[in-house]
């Protein structure tokens, strides 16, 4: 990436002093507490993870080890969406009432703490995408120095390689519910559905998964290069036999491949 975009967030960083970050453990947020770590000294980085029946524990580890490497303090903040009709109901804004309840209960945890900024890991790349939670981080007020600096995905995963962060080349992981089409129901056993039947998947050596739940058919995204380890008999049957226990009467891969957003084409 270029060094004038970095320079630019590094600046932006170092004129908050100290600060809240919204912090998943994706490669986004994970690259924002290392620079904020850096620029401003751990002890005045507080990274907040939300942890929700819409987060795996996968994440919840990762973003535990990560700070812990960092030296950052870790709030592990409980929400709870699923309490709320509006999120629950899966309307195609169901992103902002997350984010709404997220970022409100961010804001106040760093108004306890007397800390002015609260940022986040968005970038460049993301405003080109549907993301109805971007509405509700502006009305609070939440910071999004990578998009300040024109910084992009792939520059991101480039620098956090060079920073040999563990998150360089994770795959991006969003909250269970963005594999439920607008409209169903989101539930708790079927989120706990959903997760049982990527991890299942993620046995063959797969690192792009998502299950799109449909009822009774679950549509299988992987990357195409990966094909051949789901449709190898032995795993075929496995996957067939599992998936229907989970209580899929169809299930389906998808030969268009693994693609993030899939549910808003």
């Amino acid at each position: 990436m270029g060094a004038e975009k970095i320079a630019v967030c590094k600046a932006l960083i170092r004129s908050f002093r100290k600060v809240v970050v919204a912090y998943s453990g994706g490669v986004d947020s994970s690259l924002m507490v290392k620079l904020c770590a850096d620029e401003l000294g751990s002890a005045n980085v507080t990274a907040v993870t939300g942890v929700s029946q819409t987060y795996t524990d996968e994440e919840k580890n990762v973003a535990q080890q990560i700070a812990s490497k960092l030296g950052v303090e870790l709030v592990l903040l409980q929400t709870d969406e699923l309490s709320s009709d509006l999120f629950a109901n899966n309307p195609v804004n169901r992103c902002y009432y997350c984010k709404r309840e997220l970022y409100g209960k961010l804001t106040d945890i760093a108004r306890k703490k007397n800390i002015p900024y609260v940022l986040d890991g968005t970038n460049a790349d993301d405003l080109g995408d549907y993301r109805p939670g971007r509405k509700a981080a502006e009305e609070f007020g939440i910071i999004s120095p990578f998009v300040s600096a024109g910084i992009t995905k792939s520059d991101i995963r480039n620098l956090s390689r060079s920073l040999e962060l563990p998150t360089w080349d994770k795959p991006a992981n969003p909250c269970l519910a963005s594999r439920v089409p607008y409209g169903i129901k989101i539930t708790d056993p079927l989120l706990r559905k959903i997760e049982a039947g990527e991890k299942i998947l993620r046995k063959f050596d797969i690192k792009n998964v998502r299950l799109r739940h449909h009822d009774a058919i679950a549509r299988i995204e992987v990357s195409s290069h990966d094909f051949h380890k789901l449709v190898d008999e032995k795993a075929r049957l496995e996957i067939v036999d599992a998936f229907k226990k989970l209580g899929y009467k169809w299930i389906a891969l998808d030969l268009e491949g693994y693609r993030t957003g899939s549910l808003n084409e």
